[in-house]
């Protein structure tokens, strides 16, 4: 049973709890003012003068509402896999209230009329925030520049190709240097294709002893080191996606060190499971880059911990049924994992692999920064906040998913970590109260 939050005022006082910042601090709720959309105070201010609403947050977190870098929202497309409503209300769900919207779109998010229609979709579908990602290729076929100039117009807050990569050195040298100029950030994912192939799994010992097609470890660092070279030859600002092998957290250290200006994110389930999740041939864990050896598990962590990796993302990518109903390698790839990404951090905040501010850093300050934005419990800025009992438990099955994708990372387990609120501007986006 849940207690609905009537927001009918321009007024919430949230009072009890543990107050969890993006840059990762931690302490007790003093108490916090929402007013106007808006944090208002925090302290001894906030229990000051009447409020329209009341709200008891003892025993749960209250942090900054989390950023995605990566949400495949499947709109414009046809539908089913998903649309802007379904996906924002997943996100929300998860506590996610801003999300960067793929450009993976049908058709692609080239021109700023696409642009448009997506950000007119989310005005009038969507409970979060939706920014839209640009592609940095015409139809990210890799070949012909988009009307950067455009997308950036239009609204779009960085440029990349998706999930695909751009395999002309000389094409990619000049959407690095166009970009530069309009001071906007470039988010690659680092494949290189020649080197990948038509592989979907780690090229390890899984693989082998299953007769799968590997992907290389150094089909990733081959691209990424061209990439890195690159950004430092022209001075884009240069992002990451989902990287996924220790090599790669090794090679953006040392490219920060040399003043590269370089950012990385990683998919929350390459921080919690392994290529061995393919043992039993199970379609889910079908992803890309490939779910890889513990080796890499663990240094993907320890990027996290040290900072060199900045953000964790869902990566969240909704399919219909078939499309995961095939033989493993004809499968699509992807998870739908927007809605349990808090959970699954929060299982490695118990192994004691991360700790909770960590967690909550990389989900809000970390990408937010990323953006040139800020995500912070600090008066004056919006009233995006997630609520979270981090001892309440809930399980990925039918009721309680929100997305169209039915393939989370994990249905066989209580997850922990329920979001009770979250708030977009002060207004709710997901509530699930007790009551």
């Amino acid at each position: 049973m849940s207690t609905t939050l009537t927001v009918s005022g321009a007024s919430l006082r949230i009072t009890g709890g543990r107050l969890i910042d993006g840059d990762g601090q931690s302490r007790d709720n003093p108490g916090l003012l929402i007013r106007d959309g808006r944090i208002a105070a925090i302290g001894a201010d906030a229990g000051q003068g009447p409020v329209d609403n009341t709200l008891d947050a003892s025993g749960w977190v209250v942090a900054p509402g989390f950023v995605d870098l990566c949400c495949n929202l499947r709109e414009p497309g046809n539908g089913q896999k998903g649309n802007i409503a379904s996906e924002t209300r997943a996100a929300a769900h998860g506590g996610f209230t801003t999300v960067c919207a793929s450009p993976e779109t049908s058709p692609v998010n080239d021109s700023g009329a696409v642009t448009h229609l997506i950000r007119e979709g989310a005005a009038q579908r969507s409970p979060i925030r939706v920014l839209p990602i640009g592609a940095i290729t015409r139809g990210l076929e890799g070949e012909l520049l988009s009307d950067m100039a455009g997308l950036v117009g239009a609204g779009c807050v960085a440029l990349g190709n998706g999930s695909r990569s751009v395999r002309n050195a000389r094409i990619l040298r000049r959407c690095m240097a166009y970009a530069q100029t309009f001071g906007v950030t470039v988010m690659f994912h680092p494949e290189n294709a020649a080197l990948a192939a038509d592989g979907y799994a780690h090229d390890g010992a899984v693989a082998s002893r299953l007769g799968l097609l590997g992907i290389p470890e150094v089909a990733e660092t081959a691209a990424l080191m061209e990439l890195l070279l690159l950004a430092e030859e022209t001075g884009v600002r240069l992002h990451l996606s989902q990287i996924s092998c220790a090599r790669s957290v090794a090679m953006v250290a040392e490219a920060r060190a040399r003043g590269v200006r370089v950012t990385a994110d990683v998919a929350m389930h390459h921080l919690c499971f392994t290529e061995a999740a393919l043992a039993g041939f199970d379609s889910r864990y079908h992803v890309r880059p490939p779910l890889r050896s513990e080796a890499d598990r663990l240094a993907l962590l320890a990027g996290v911990r040290d900072g060199v990796i900045d953000a964790i993302v869902s990566q969240h990518q909704p399919h219909d049924p078939a499309a995961k109903q095939a033989p493993l390698g004809a499968t699509e790839p992807g998870l739908s994992s927007v809605e349990s990404v808090l959970s699954l951090g929060l299982e490695r905040v118990a192994a004691g692999e991360l700790t909770e501010t960590q967690l909550i850093r990389a989900l809000t300050g970390g990408p937010a920064s990323v953006l040139g934005r800020a995500a912070s419990l600090s008066v004056g800025q919006p009233a995006d906040l997630c609520l979270y009992d981090p001892a309440a438990h809930w399980q990925a099955v039918e009721p309680h998913l929100v997305s169209a994708g039915r393939h989370p990372p994990v249905r066989d387990r209580r997850l922990p970590g329920v979001v009770r609120l979250t708030l977009v501007e002060g207004r709710p986006a997901w509530q699930n109260l007790p009551g």
